[in-house]
């Protein structure tokens, strides 16, 4: 997936995107967990940080929702439409 990435533009908001378009198409659904910063990072061919960023964003915009010491889950109420 690195390959579609444009690296002229921010990667972190590129990646907010991917996420945000996975939980719009079903592919991560509300209260489902969404991969590790690392496990991101890996897939995407982006550095930790880059995907961490990502992953920060849409948790204070309510896309999703930390558990500490279990992960990262789609919020049960997403918000509506794009946001990157």
């Amino acid at each position: 997936m690195s390959n579609d990435l444009d690296r002229t533009r921010a990667v972190w908001r590129q990646v907010t995107a991917i996420l945000i378009a996975r939980i719009e198409d079903g592919t991560y659904p509300p209260g489902s967990r969404v991969p590790s910063t690392l496990g991101l990072a890996t897939e995407l061919g982006v550095a930790a940080s880059t995907s961490q960023k990502a992953l920060a964003h849409l948790r204070r915009e309510g896309w999703l929702r930390g558990e500490t010491g279990i992960g990262t889950f789609v919020a049960d109420n997403p918000p509506a439409g794009p946001d990157a």
